[in-house]
């Protein structure tokens, strides 16, 4: 599976220790986000690890910040993306379980190292539900479609 990976000068050692997590899981990673602590627009990264993911170019996306919440925006932006903010496990397995996410995000501000390995284990552990969900799912894509025309 490829996960495409992003971040901002305020991730850059978060982002190797999280890629390197990951490619011990057998996991291919593609870098999208900067590599120096140099100061950068992190709606940037956003957006590419965004167009990847609905190119197909990768499977899932993880984008780190220094919340989560700025890159989550932006990659939001990309019709088709569902990118979800958290700070903690259960709700990284639960947007990809009710809300089909495709795209987890977290801050290397506001969580540690093995905590960012939690979440990025659960959101690639679950899948989504279908179900009950799917409606609600179909639901956030006909907004989209309205405002995307």
């Amino acid at each position: 599976m490829k996960i495409a990976i992003g971040n901002d000068h305020a991730a850059v050692q978060m982002k190797k220790d999280i890629s390197k997590y990951l490619e011990e899981k057998g996991y291919e990673i593609i870098n999208f986000g900067t590599d120096t602590d140099e100061s950068v627009d992190y709606p940037l990264y956003g957006q590419r690890v965004a167009e990847a993911v609905k190119a197909g170019k990768a499977d899932l996306g993880v984008l780190i910040c220094g919340t989560g919440i700025g890159i989550s925006l932006a990659a939001n932006k990309v019709p088709g993306i569902r990118a979800a903010a958290v700070s903690e496990p259960v709700s990284a397995r639960l947007a990809r379980e009710h809300n089909n996410a495709n795209i987890i995000a977290f801050g290397a501000r506001i969580v540690g190292l093995e905590e960012a390995k939690a979440i990025v284990g659960a959101f690639l552990g679950a899948e989504f539900l279908g179900g009950r969900h799917s409606k609600r799912v179909s639901m956030i894509e006909d907004i989209e479609k309205k405002y995307n025309k």
